[in-house]
């Protein structure tokens, strides 16, 4: 199949689905800051919509589900140089996600949280990190992971925290943290230290959220600080409703 029409078909299953989905519920909860997970799932029957738009021209759609209480699984699809004027778009392997909720936490204990998450950024990079088309990607996925969230200090903010390892290998442990602080309840202010394992492959990245309705909310962040070319400012916009 000619990739724009494979385009044209799941932008056509998106906006379907959308259009046929409840008018939208809050967003009190945050499945994950930029790339860090926290402990929160999305209720059963909720759906968030994902757009994420990144280096490259490189546009990414995830679906989450909240198919069981505490549980939630997803499937995320990129297409790369999507967005500008190059000829060659090329449709990534879909990945998925799934998390479960395993503790809600109390007074003293973090909320706990397990899942997988298989999506990739950075595509086209050669193995000394310099974009030439290859095909293989800056960033692994974060795999299996382990994480912990609660409110510290003052109201509003949180920490999360835990560890993953990407394709479950076992030899090869990652670590990574996030604040969050929602001022005002309309705007929040994040930042993560991602893919703690070494210096020169952790990445720091911050952002802030917009809330531009109770059931849509606009990120603004760059990744990878301090990296030179490597670093890169994202938008994406997260729409979430009930069926």
């Amino acid at each position: 199949m000619n990739r724009r029409y494979f385009l044209t078909l799941l932008c056509c299953i998106f906006i379907s689905t959308a259009l046929f989905a409840a008018e939208g519920d809050p967003i009190s909860l945050q499945p994950t800051l930029i790339d860090v997970p926290t402990a929160d799932t999305l209720d059963r029957y909720q759906t968030s919509f994902l757009t994420r738009a990144y280096d490259h021209g490189t546009v990414m759609e995830t679906i989450d589900f909240g198919v069981y209480p505490r549980i939630n699984i997803g499937v995320s699809l990129a297409a790369h140089e999507l967005l500008g004027s190059s000829s060659s778009v090329r449709v990534l392997d879909p990945d998925f996600q799934v998390k479960w909720k395993i503790y809600d936490g109390n007074l003293y204990l973090p909320a706990i949280a397990i899942g997988y998450d298989g999506r990739r950024y950075g595509y086209g990079y050669d193995k000394n990190r310099v974009y030439t088309r290859a095909k293989r990607y800056l960033d692994n996925r974060k795999g299996g992971y382990l994480t912990f969230t609660r409110e510290i200090i003052i109201p509003g903010l949180h920490a999360s925290a835990g560890v993953n390892m990407s394709d479950f290998d076992f030899d090869q442990f990652y670590g990574f943290a996030g604040i969050f602080y929602t001022i005002l309840d309309q705007v929040s202010l994040m930042m993560e230290w991602d893919n703690i394992h070494n210096m020169r492959d952790s990445r720091w990245n911050a952002g802030a959220r917009f809330y531009l309705h109770p059931s849509l909310a606009l990120d603004a962040a760059v990744r990878r600080i301090g990296r030179g070319n490597e670093s890169e400012r994202i938008l994406q916009i997260r729409y979430v409703t009930t069926f």
